[in-house]
């Protein structure tokens, strides 16, 4: 068969050394029967200090609001709340977690699609920004900001030129009317500014939006708005792979490499340059008409927000799947697995998460003869594969062995899991180095 590449994951420190601790990983599965997720808020705290120093870094006056869907643990929001952070909730149950988890609400900003009426008065009572997708969501926002006699923080969500048929934003003759309206409404609404989302990583575009924005914001205060910020959304990029193993991978991607012949439509970019605080920094240094965008917001006295979800929880937690059996298949083996393909969400639209397993043996001693195999799980579907491509193990999995998938916290823990077949969803096992090694606890 055709060799697979090996698309090895990039791996803290941290978790080079919890998935080598094999007495914690007993505790752990002493306490859990199935499938569990392990998070480190502290790695978190790194990424998200890395943002901030970039901020400060450049002298832009700023916050970072983490994109809670990337993962619904609370033990970030606990993170979030202690260094002073920000955090983009999309629903009602969402803002109230992150209260709940000492996150204050004046920290707390609102997206998403259309809002329902408890969120946005829950966003008025709490002082959070909502970033407002249509006129008639600024109607219903000004109604309820009156009804409730606390003025209502929004930001005006911009439609992109560069992608005109995205459902969301306004486009230039609404943000003209929403523009009027609030300056009619000032006595309930605070224009606090304009906001955007694009799509893909790349930094230009980025920078160019926020410019423009910030030449708005400045047009916007002469009718009397507040307008001191331009949110540029998120899709801060993440590498998981070397650049080498990627290009090749990209090269030789046949349909052979997969269980069943299988084939894609798309690929997450799983490497890329720059990532993270370092595209922040690229983004701020990037110049628009003879001027970089940090040197136009310093000069404008504008805050700039971002939101970064994946980017944040980049390198913070991993997933292990206990090995249920192993049988053989034509030319590659299949190990099933404890759980479901659901606890990796990557599967479920129909892509594949890239970077590779890594496989503990645990028991006697086997004969190390490498071998490849797919990863199912446990359910009854034909198609609950965790990993279609033919990953090539050191020795042949066995009951009582785990798989590991590395960082696996944006968007691939929680983002589909279900409790089919009754199984229960794997509990996130939040780790804490101390003096002797790490200790752990449940996240609630």
């Amino acid at each position: 068969m055709q060799s697979t590449n090996p698309m090895r994951a990039k791996e803290r420190e941290w978790a080079f050394a919890v998935r080598n601790d094999a007495a914690m990983l007993a505790s752990i599965e002493h306490c859990v029967d199935g499938p569990y997720h392990i998070i480190n808020p502290d790695e978190f705290g790194r990424n998200l200090k890395a943002f901030q120093d970039v901020l400060v870094g450049a002298g832009v006056s700023g916050h970072v609001y983490f994109g809670k869907k990337a993962n619904k643990a609370g033990a970030w929001l606990r993170q979030v709340s202690t260094m002073n952070g920000s955090v983009d909730v999309a629903s009602a149950p969402e803002l109230v977690h992150a209260l709940a988890n000492g996150v204050p609400g004046n920290r707390i900003g609102v997206t998403g699609a259309a809002k329902t009426g408890d969120l946005l008065w829950l966003a008025s009572r709490h002082g959070s920004v909502v970033a407002i997708d249509a006129l008639d969501e600024l109607e219903r926002a000004i109604s309820i900001a009156k009804q409730s006699r606390s003025a209502l923080r929004i930001l005006l969500r911009v439609l992109p030129s560069s992608h005109p048929d995205s459902r969301f934003g306004l486009n230039r003759d609404d943000l003209q009317q929403a523009l009027s309206r609030c300056v009619s409404a000032r006595d309930h609404i605070i224009m606090d500014g304009f906001s955007f989302h694009l799509d893909g990583y790349t930094v230009a575009p980025r920078a160019e939006l926020a410019s423009a924005l910030v030449h708005k914001c400045q047009q916007a205060r002469e009718a009397g708005l507040r307008a001191s910020t331009v949110c540029i959304g998120g899709g801060f990029a993440c590498s998981y792979v070397e650049e080498e193993d990627w290009r090749k991978f990209v090269e030789q991607l046949r349909p052979s490499q997969f269980h069943a012949q299988k084939t894609f439509g798309h690929f997450y970019p799983y490497y890329q340059n720059p990532t993270g605080a370092a595209m922040l920094d690229a983004i701020l240094q990037t110049t628009v008409a003879d001027t970089t965008l940090a040197t136009k917001l310093r000069v404008a006295k504008i805050d700039l927000h971002l939101e970064p979800g994946r980017a944040l929880v980049d390198g913070t937690g991993m997933t292990v799947f206990p090995v249920l059996g192993f049988k053989r298949n034509s030319d590659h083996g299949i190990v099933t697995v404890a759980g479901v393909s659901m606890s990796l969400a990557e599967q479920w639209r129909n892509s594949e998460f890239l970077p590779t397993p890594i496989l503990i043996q645990r028991g006697p001693p086997r004969r190390q003869e490498p071998i490849h195999a797919a990863i199912g799980g446990s359910s009854c579907m034909e198609n609950d594969m965790l990993t279609w491509r033919k990953i090539k193990f050191p020795a042949t999995p066995r009951y009582g062995d785990v798989v590991v998938y590395p960082n696996t916290a944006g968007y691939q823990m929680d983002k589909s899991e279900s409790e089919f077949h009754q199984i229960p969803l794997p509990p996130k096992i939040v780790v804490a180095a101390e003096t002797k090694g790490f200790v752990w606890k449940i996240d609630k």
